[in-house]
Formats: structure tokens, C-alpha cells, sequence
């Protein structure tokens, strides 16, 4: 007890310290928390998402299960009836097996089908009667279907089958309710039953709204109890069984990313049982395809993150560090004085664990809450330092939660206890030189891990810029946003190392100012000079923390932003305007054939073949009437096109019409592409019909100039000749990237581009279906548009949506990860940046109390004494800060291009180019500011509190 009452008056006496301390590891225990908490949520989001859109798209309930199968057996014995058994027994065991509870289940028995006629028809009508149906049987029959005349049947046992029936098949076989019909076997005519229909059933929606009995599906036929049907021909065996059915609607929101792997497997082991069991089976789970695809996502989102926030990991063990050392500074001498009484090395170091247990039993306490704070703000994030009022993610903390945060409170424990460890190798007489010997080289300097950190992050820099060159020759596809960790990783290595680096020569540097002005140096700047020189290493940890908080801040800025605006771009550049559309357009093609397909190859010139297809073109005007559309143009697109040189060169193109002035002021262009902007080659090609762009596969090819006639046709239309007048490298929505040329196909194609005027190509080649691009005016949401086009009933046959496409885009769980965690990142470095800085610089003015009482004793005005706080911090903390934007942006530089590879490298259309934003510079330098400023005023205040006899005093002392 006298032991732990010690512990806790030293941590009191230093509570700001250690309130710090406990600070920086409930944010480190927050941070783990939150990986396994956002992973988990936002795939969970993701995932009911993509099941809502899969109801509304195909139009079915995604819990819905339906298991068919024919029945082989040509007659029902006892061992059919076996395996029936079996497989309801396996059916029931569904909802175990995937972990989903079932809102609703219902099973059907089907029998062979029969002829079926009046008890009283004669033999003529029998003849003539083709109406066929068999027995069939409904679980719950009473529930789920609706009568509109009779009643239900009831479970006779002479003979006699009482039936429902649908209003089409009583009509078939010509009887009225209540009149018996015989079901004669089409293989057997000795086999009859005698079957009265006593209700007519329809459709019931309200009885089951997750899964209604479809009485159409299935219409003709007798519906009989479930338990005759069981009796009389399952284990009866009176009749065979041709199918059997089972239908479950599952509780899909219980569907949770942790449940995806039984309920795949389930699908898997339901398929693998019912192949070849009865005959052939058909398995229609509407889910499995959804969900298969979130297999391993988590794990590999987890890995994302920890290496997203592999630079806020580094900030964070140089602030516990830095914090855990500054309180063994403070206490070395204590230390010291108890080795030399007797007190051994695990009995100090206990005491410090046992502190550190109690600031790291805090931070588990604090710190999952907090992480699930942080989750709810990566879901709001939008794109980098961008919220947006999107709901909330469901975030719950679980068993797994806590044991990441207990692995990460250990982890942080250990590490605040090194400089605890390393204090207690130290003896009174080594303090004491320590204290008089400060020019000690620091321990990253002596092991060289500047070296070390440098040298991997170059490697690693050198392997993946060649594997960047092979995806850009090879044009290797990619399906989504693939990010590799270790482009996150390396950086922070990378900037780490070179942040060592640079401070391991700065001290040489102020060394040389020094000596090269010290006749001249003011004295404020004289002394910071000297001090600076003489104690390099007191200052490498806030120097290095500041270093790191700058670079890996901007390098965070930079790539965030680069990621965002490519993919943006991408898309914005492949659909080409804010929404393209295309119209049905009437036309005269045989409705067997559809349109008709172009043979490559072949000229239209001269040769007979297929006959063209005629089209009517639709109103264009109804687009021009559409609110909030500030201009639309017409786009005619045909990919199949071929072009004929002067030279005689030949070649399939992709041919674009188009109005210019209609088609400048909607389409989307990204600046710096063409080497002129994009309305200066319109203008170009404006005042000639025949003129035409080419792109600059076509010049180098074919060796055309501008000047030079080319020709163009496609199969069924005559050649017409044009002119080029301008050669291009890019254009809305057209790839000029090499493509592979077919599956397996190893040889890669240029794509070859004209761009000519519509109406030209529409009289002197042929008329045929457009595309319409619309520019939506500012705040214009799509929905607007869509009613809009359905009130003026236009048949769309394609649609595009930028905005949509885009939203999709920023939802995706990995950029919202990158987006996220970048964000969060940032503010966090900032945050402790700005903690770090001042206990930093105010345990270093408190401990250099007797050196300022000496300097003002002296005679030292305060002015003066200000100006050598400022030329200190000018010299390490702005220094640093200079430092760290000059790695900040080499790193950027160097590894941001690398994240090319996480795309598809025949699809980066625009190019890859890193995105610098000046509010990112200029929120960093209003921090960084900020911090500098509130930290020299608090500086000043305490300077001025100094009073000399007190700091003399503490001398003697």
C-alpha cells in the first residue's frame, strides 16, 4: 500500500506529464480500436447497400432461397421416400448453417402430370380433351393463398382427392366447383383418381410479403393438403413424385460480414448435396454472388489501414517516447540516487511498470470509446479534410475490439518503459557525467537507423517503379482500386530515414554559421548558436517530431488528393459531360437480326452486302427544354469505322461527330492535355464540314499532316473524303492508350481517333443513333433530370451519370479508408504536434531556470532574452518545420507517382499527375503557425516570471 501511495504522489507531482503520456496512449489504443471497428462497419454498410440495390434491380427479396429438383425415380418406393426425408431434414438445417434466421419457409411436392376430364364426359370429349395437370402440395396451404370462391379442401381418406384449383385450369378442363374429374396417367390408363375441385385460389401478397405463394407460376394442376399428398403418394407410393421444391426467405439484415463465410459455404454445401441426389437440381440463392465478394475484403481493408496509418504510428511513438523520456529526465537523478542505495535495476524498473500499467489501464478504459469516434468520422469523411451529413456507421464494440486494444496498450506500455530501463544502467557518478558531458551522439545516429530506413525505402522505391514500368508496357488490367500497403508504408520510412538524416548534419551546418559570423553575431543569436551546437541531441526528438508531423502531413495531402482527383478525372473523362444518354431511334431492321453487325475489312465502296438499316431520328428538342440543363449536344460515336490515307494506308478508327460550339460548351475536358486548349481546335475545325481532328496514332501510321485528304467509310456506306486539320493526343471519353487486341492476345493496338462534324457525316455517310450530352446547371441534382425525362415519356436506351458514377466512387470502402484515415491522420499529427511542442519547450525553459537567472543577473535585458528564445526556435522548431515541407514534398515526389499501379494501366485515361492543393499548404502553415506562436508566447510569460534570486537560490541548491 506505502508502495503504491508512493507511485501515486510522484505521478502527481508530475500530473501534466503524465496527463500527456495517458493522452498520447489512448490515442494509439484508439487508432487500433478503430481498424477492426471501420473495417467491419463500412464493408457491413457496403454490403446491405449492394443487397438493397440487388432487390431493386432484379426485383427479388436478396434472403430468398429456392432449392428445386426433379425426381428420377420412375416410381415411388420406400427408398424415395427415404431420401425425401433426408432432404427435408437437410432443408430445415438452412438457416443453422448460414447463421440468418428465416422470416418465412414454405415446400411443394410435385407428381407427374396427368390427363384430366369430367367424371361424366363421354368418350369423344375424352378424346378431344388435352387438359393435362398433377398433383401438387403446399406447406401451410391455409395461409398463403386466397380464396375467391369454394372453400378449402379437406383430408378425405376415401378415395377422394379434394382440390383447389386456379380459375384458368377449371376454364381448361370445362367443369364448374364441385364437379368431379378423373387424373388418368398418360403411361398407364389403369391409373385414375378421382379428384373434386372445391375452391378457386388466387395470388395472396399480404399473407407472406417476403415470400408469396405464386399460384401462376404453376396454374394448372390440383393444389391437395400437404399431409394427403405426403400420405397418399410419398409414402404411399400411389403415384410418382416428378419434383420437389423448398422456398426460404432468410433475415438478410442479420447477414453481418462475419456470417459471409458460413453463408457461402452453405450455398456450396446445398449445391454439392442436391447434385445428382434426386436428378437434376436447381439451387437459386440471389445473395451467394453478392456476398462471396466481401470474402477476405476485411482482412485485406485491415491490412490497408495499419499501413494507412503507419505514419501516425511513427508520430505517435516519438510522442510517447518523447513524453516517457522527458519524465525519466526529470527523475535520472532520483534514479541514480536509489541504485546507489541498494535498490536494484527490476525493482526500479517495477516501479515504472507498475505506473505505466496505470496510464495504460486508463487509455483500454478510454481509449475503444474514442475509437468508435473515430470511426463515425472516417465514415463522414468524404474526400480528404471533407465531411459530409451521410448516416452514421453502425459501430459496436466487441470481444475482438478489446483484444486489439489491450495488444496495442501492451505494446505502448513497453515502449514508454524503454527510457525507464535504460535510466536504471546509469549510476549517481555516471548521471553526473552525463549531465556535464550534453554533445553525446543520440542513439539513431550511432546505430546508423537513418542509414538503414533510407536504404529500404530506396529499395523498395527501386522495385516498385520497375513493376510500375512492366504494368504500363504490358497494359495489365486491374478490377478495382488495389492498393498495396506498403505504398503507404514506405513513405513514412522513407521520410523517417531522411528526417535522421538531415539532422544528423544540421549541428555541422549551425556549426559553420557560427563560425563564420561569430565576430558579428547579435548576442541573442550567439548564444542560441552555441547552444544549439553544443546540445544537438537535447533537441533531435522535437526536431524529428516536427520533421515527421510536416512531411508525412503534406505526403498525406498529396496523395489523398492525387488519388482523388485521378479517379475522379477517370471518370469524368470516360463518360465525357455531366450525363450521356442514348435515345431508341425507330428503324427498318428485321426483328431477328437486330442492327446489323460490320464485318471488319470490308469496304462499303463496290461491294454488295447486307442492306443498310434505315433510322428515324427521335425529337432532339425535348433535351434542349429540360430545367437545370445549361447545354446539350449531339455525339455521334461508331467504333467500327475505317479510314483510307493518301498513301493507301488503311485502318479501323473510332469515329466522333459532332456540333462544335454544342459540343465546347458541354463536354468536360481536363486542362493540360492537348497541347492547345480544347475549344481552340474546335474553332479550328468549325468554318470547313469536310475538316477532321486526327489522333496522333492515325499521323504516325499513315505519315499524315495537316493539310492532308483522308477518307472515311464504314461497311454499307461509300467512301467520302476529308481533310485533316489538326492532330490530337486525347479526346472526351477516347483511350489512346495501347490495348490488347483480344483474349490471350499478347500483341497490344494503338486506338486510332477521328473527330469530324456531325452533319457532315450524317449527309454524305449515313444517319444513325447519337449520343445526347447534357451540362447540368450548378445544384441540379440527377433526379430532377430523371423525372423530367420520364414525364416527356423518352425511351432511354443507355445512360451515364458522372455525378452518380462519382458518388459510387467516393463510397467505395478503400477510398474511404484512404480518405478517412488520411484525414484523421492529419488533424491527429497536428493535434499532438502542437502537445508535443509545448511540454517540450516548457520542461526545457524549466530546466534552464538557473541559466536565464544567471543571464538576467548578469544584466541581460528581457528584450534580449525574448530574442534568444525566438532565434532558438527559429533555428530547431521553424527549422524543422522547413526541413519537414522540403522531405514532405520529395516524398511526394517520389512515391505518390507509384500509386499509379493501384489502376488499370490500359485504363488511366487521364494521365497520372500528382495533385498539390494550396489550402492543404496553407491549413499546414496556419497549424505549424499557430503552434509556434502560442508556444513562444506561453515562453515569454514564463521567462517573465523568473525572478533571479529564486533561480540562484535553486543553484546553490
Amino acid at each position: 500500500m506505502a508502495l503504491l501511495m508512493m507511485i501515486l504522489r510522484k505521478m502527481a507531482k508530475n500530473k501534466w506529464l503524465q496527463l500527456n503520456l495517458w493522452f498520447g496512449l489512448t490515442v494509439c489504443v484508439a487508432l487500433f480500436s478503430s481498424m477492426p471497428l471501420y473495417s467491419h462497419a463500412i464493408l457491413q454498410r457496403t454490403l446491405y447497400k449492394e443487397l438493397q440495390l440487388l432487390q431493386s434491380r432484379e426485383s427479388v427479396y436478396p434472403g430468398f432461397i429456392r432449392i428445386s429438383t426433379t425426381v428420377a425415380s420412375a416410381k415411388a418406393d420406400e427408398e424415395t421416400a427415404k431420401r425425401i426425408a433426408q432432404a427435408d431434414r437437410f432443408v430445415r438445417s438452412i438457416p443453422e448453417r448460414t447463421g440468418l434466421e428465416a422470416l418465412s419457409f414454405y415446400q411443394q411436392r410435385f407428381t407427374q402430370r396427368l390427363k384430366v376430364y369430367g367424371a361424366d364426359a363421354s368418350e369423344q370429349e375424352i378424346r378431344a380433351q388435352n387438359t393435362a395437370g398433377g398433383f401438387k402440395a403446399l406447406s401451410d396451404m391455409e395461409k398463403r393463398v386466397r380464396l375467391i370462391d369454394g372453400r378449402m379442401p379437406a383430408d378425405r381418406t376415401d378415395g377422394v382427392f379434394e382440390a383447389l384449383v386456379t380459375q384458368k385450369f377449371l376454364l381448361a378442363v370445362k367443369r364448374d366447383l364441385g364437379e368431379e374429374l378423373i387424373a388418368q396417367s398418360m403411361q398407364d390408363e389403369r391409373i385414375r383418381f378421382r379428384v373434386i375441385p372445391v375452391g378457386i385460389m388466387e395470388t395472396a401478397p399480404e399473407a407472406d410479403p417476403y415470400l408469396p405463394y405464386l399460384t401462376d407460376e404453376i396454374s394448372d394442376g390440383f393444389l391437395i393438403p400437404f399431409e394427403q399428398f405426403e400420405r397418399e403418394f410419398t409414402k404411399g407410393g400411389k403415384l410418382a413424385i416428378s419434383a420437389l421444391e423448398w422456398r426460404y426467405a432468410l433475415d438478410i439484415e442479420q447477414l453481418s460480414v462475419d456470417k459471409i463465410d458460413a453463408f457461402v459455404a452453405a450455398d456450396r454445401d446445398i449445391r454439392r448435396y442436391f447434385k445428382g441426389r434426386f436428378g437434376v437440381a436447381e439451387v437459386n440463392i440471389p445473395a451467394t454472388a453478392t456476398a462471396a465478394a466481401y470474402q477476405g475484403k476485411q482482412s485485406k481493408l485491415d491490412i490497408m489501414m495499419l499501413a494507412l496509418y503507419a505514419p501516425v504510428m511513427i508520430m505517435l511513438v516519438f510522442y510517447l517516447y518523447m513524453v516517457a523520456d522527458l519524465i525519466i529526465e526529470r527523475q535520472k537523478t532520483e534514479i541514480a540516487v536509489l541504485r546507489s542505495r541498494g535498490a536494484s535495476r527490476l525493482q526500479i524498473t517495477g516501479i515504472y511498470a507498475f505506473e505505466s500499467l496505470l496510464l495504460g489501464l486508463g487509455a483500454l478504459a478510454a481509449g475503444p470509446p474514442l475509437g468508435v469516434l473515430f470511426t463515425k468520422i472516417l465514415g463522414a469523411t468524404n474526400v480528404f479534410l471533407s465531411f459530409v451529413q451521410r448516416s452514421a456507421l453502425e459501430v459496436a464494440l466487441d470481444v475482438g475490439t478489446y483484444k486489439v486494444a489491450a495488444l496495442a496498450t501492451g505494446g505502448a506500455v513497453l515502449l514508454i518503459l524503454i527510457p525507464a530501463l535504460l535510466a536504471t544502467r546509469v549510476s549517481i557518478v555516471g548521471r553526473k557525467q552525463e549531465m556535464a558531458r550534453m554533445t553525446k551522439m543520440p542513439f539513431w545516429h550511432k546505430t546508423g537507423l537513418d542509414f538503414i530506413f533510407l536504404g529500404a525505402a530506396v529499395y523498395l522505391l527501386y522495385n516498385f517503379t520497375r513493376r510500375q514500368e512492366d504494368v504500363k508496357r504490358l497494359a495489365l488490367d486491374a478490377a478495382d482500386l488495389q492498393i498495396d500497403p506498403l505504398l503507404f508504408l514506405m513513405p513514412a520510412v522513407f521520410a523517417l530515414g531522411a528526417g535522421l538524416l538531415v539532422l544528423r548534419i544540421y549541428p555541422w551546418v549551425i556549426r559553420l554559421v557560427y563560425m563564420a559570423g561569430r565576430r558579428w553575431w547579435p548576442p541573442a543569436l550567439y548564444y542560441s548558436l552555441v547552444q544549439i551546437s553544443r546540445s544537438s541531441g537535447q533537441y533531435l526528438t522535437i526536431k524529428m517530431f516536427l520533421v515527421m508531423s510536416v512531411a508525412t502531413g503534406l505526403f498525406s495531402a498529396n496523395a489523398a488528393r492525387t488519388i482523388n482527383d485521378n479517379m475522379e478525372s477517370k471518370i469524368r473523362y470516360a463518360i465525357g459531360a455531366d450525363m450521356v444518354l442514348m435515345t431508341r431511334w425507330e428503324n427498318d431492321a428485321p426483328a431477328f437480326s437486330g442492327q446489323m453487325v460490320p464485318q471488319q475489312g470490308q469496304s462499303g465502296a463496290g461491294l454488295a452486302g447486307p442492306r443498310r438499316i434505315q433510322y428515324a431520328e427521335p425529337p432532339f428538342e425535348p433535351f434542349r427544354e429540360l430545367e437545370g440543363v445549361e447545354s446539350v449536344a449531339k455525339v455521334f460515336r461508331k467504333e467500327d469505322a475505317m479510314f483510307v490515307s493518301k498513301g493507301g494506308e488503311t485502318g479501323k478508327i473510332t469515329l466522333l461527330g459532332i456540333d462544335t460550339k454544342a459540343f465546347g460548351e458541354t463536354a468536360w475536358m481536363k486542362d493540360g492535355l492537348l497541347d492547345h486548349p480544347i475549344n481552340r481546335y474546335l474553332n479550328l475545325i468549325a468554318p470547313n464540314p469536310r475538316a477532321v481532328l486526327i489522333s496522333r496514332s492515325i499521323a504516325d501510321a499513315a505519315g499524315l499532316k495537316p493539310g492532308d485528304p483522308i477518307r472515311i467509310y464504314w461497311e454499307g456506306v461509300s467512301q467520302v473524303q476529308f481533310t485533316v486539320y489538326g492532330i490530337i493526343d486525347y479526346w472526351p471519353t477516347w483511350n489512346p492508350l495501347p490495348q490488347r487486341e483480344g483474349t490471350g492476345d499478347e500483341r497490344l493496338a494503338k486506338p486510332q481517333l477521328i473527330v469530324g462534324h456531325l452533319g457532315t457525316i450524317q449527309k454524305r455517310l449515313a444517319l444513325e443513333p447519337y449520343e445526347v450530352w447534357l451540362k447540368l446547371a450548378d445544384g441540379v441534382s440527377s433526379q430532377q433530370i430523371y423525372d423530367q425525362l420520364m414525364q416527356k415519356s423518352i425511351k432511354i436506351v443507355s445512360l451515364r451519370d458522372a455525378k452518380q458514377e462519382l458518388i459510387l466512387s467516393r463510397n467505395e470502402p478503400f477510398r474511404l479508408a484512404i480518405n478517412g484515415v488520411m484525414t484523421l491522420g492529419f488533424v491527429i499529427s497536428m493535434l499532438i504536434s502542437f502537445f508535443g511542442f509545448l511540454i517540450f519547450w516548457m520542461l526545457t525553459l524549466s530546466g534552464r531556470t538557473l541559466q536565464y537567472g544567471v543571464l538576467r543577473a548578469m544584466g541581460i535585458p528581457y528584450p534580449q532574452m525574448i530574442g534568444m528564445l525566438v532565434s532558438e526556435q527559429a533555428l530547431t522548431s521553424a527549422a524543422a518545420v522547413v526541413i519537414g515541407v522540403w522531405i514532405g514534398n520529395l516524398t511526394s515526389d517520389l512515391f505518390v507517382p507509384l500509386f499509379e499501379m493501384s489502376f488499370a494501366a490500359a485504363e488511366q485515361v487521364p494521365p497520372f499527375e500528382i495533385v498539390r492543393q494550396l489550402s492543404d499548404y496553407v491549413q499546414l502553415y496556419a497549424i505549424v503557425g499557430f503552434t509556434l506562436a502560442v508556444g513562444l508566447l506561453i515562453l515569454a510569460v514564463r521567462l517573465t516570471r523568473i525572478r533571479i534570486a529564486q533561480a540562484l537560490k535553486l543553484g546553490e541548491e
